[in-house]
């Protein structure tokens, strides 16, 4: 057995164009490897080819080239043992209205093969706080609820492997709290879990580690804390007694702002300046300081910083 819960080599995915339309490389040849017992955040702008990696694991797409191996299991070889290993919660609210959640997880564990006796079906519903709804018609719930029992879906043939795919689009704060609150006890668990999300706070928050897709190519793959070491701007925040009555000579590669409150912001890279020419400049400036403090880089900032190359041109 590979200490990867995931790993996947030279994966590559060419959709056939329309009538007149050349085809579109969606992966371009990724190799990815996901440890196991962690959380992971695949991140990547629209169109970066993440619905198609995450479908590929789920087996809802078929891979033009490429192999991947779940939990051991090679989904070429062993497509049902690998499947079994992967629990996928989709974006898509797609759920059947006229199924109560039990209905909705009984008939998802049945579809796994899951023996009657070995569902835990009241114990998913505790899980995602829907016991109290068990019964309700999936109409009738809320939007946050049917997000819930998505989550549910994906737990019910206890898989190895979970896959979010951005499940706090939309959410209020109180149910995005209860969902990562189940994700870091599913993980303490021995679950291995990966996020995909467009609120980088969260991911910079809850992941171990950050692979970042841009235009079918696998960008970076790090620790979180290594990203966002990688990044080289730093900010300076100084709270001075009055504000400046004139312009601040800045030196070349520092840039400034003023904050609500009077604060001046300025930005910096470490490999051109330090904290105290900053300082020094303030003070050259007959500005008195009451306050200090720097600011590290944001997983934003790292994003940006890697995905802002453009796209090659079509062949």
């Amino acid at each position: 057995m590979t200490d990867a819960a995931i790993e996947i080599t030279d994966l590559r995915k060419t959709y056939r164009g329309r009538a007149g339309e050349p085809a579109k490389q969606a992966l371009k040849g990724i190799d990815l490897s996901i440890p196991r017992g962690r959380i992971v955040g695949l991140l990547g702008p629209n169109g970066a080819g993440k619905s198609t990696l995450i479908n590929i694991l789920a087996g809802l797409v078929i891979k033009t080239a490429g192999t991947v191996n779940i939990w051991g299991f090679d989904q070429d070889v062993n497509p049902r043992q690998s499947r079994a290993a992967i629990g996928v919660m989709p974006q898509e609210l797609n759920l059947d209205p006229y199924f109560t959640p039990r209905m909705a997880l009984e008939v998802q564990a049945g579809l796994y093969g899951v023996p009657r006796t070995r569902r835990q079906t009241d114990e998913v519903l505790r899980l995602i706080g829907l016991q109290d709804k068990a019964n309700a018609y999936a109409r009738s719930l809320s939007g946050g609820m049917r997000r819930r029992l998505l989550l549910g879906k994906a737990l019910v043939h206890r898989p190895s492997v979970l896959v979010l795919d951005e499940p706090t689009a939309g959410v209020d704060i109180e149910l995005r709290q209860m969902l990562w609150q189940n994700v870091r006890r599913l993980n303490a668990e021995g679950l291995t879990i990966i996020l995909t999300t467009h609120y980088l706070e969260e991911a910079e928050e809850m992941c171990d580690e950050i692979a970042i897709l841009n235009h079918g190519e696998l960008v970076v793959q790090d620790d979180t804390a290594t990203l966002l070491s990688r990044i080289d701007r730093k900010v300076l925040v100084i709270q001075p007694e009055t504000a400046p009555t004139a312009t601040l000579p800045l030196p070349d590669g520092v840039d400034m702002e003023t904050r609500p409150g009077g604060a001046l912001a300025f930005g910096y890279q470490r490999g051109r300046h330090a904290p105290g020419d900053i300082l020094d400049m303030v003070r050259a400036a007959d500005i008195r300081i009451r306050d200090v403090a720097t600011e590290e880089a944001h997983l934003e900032d790292v994003f940006l910083d890697l995905t802002r190359t453009p796209q090659p041109a079509a062949p």
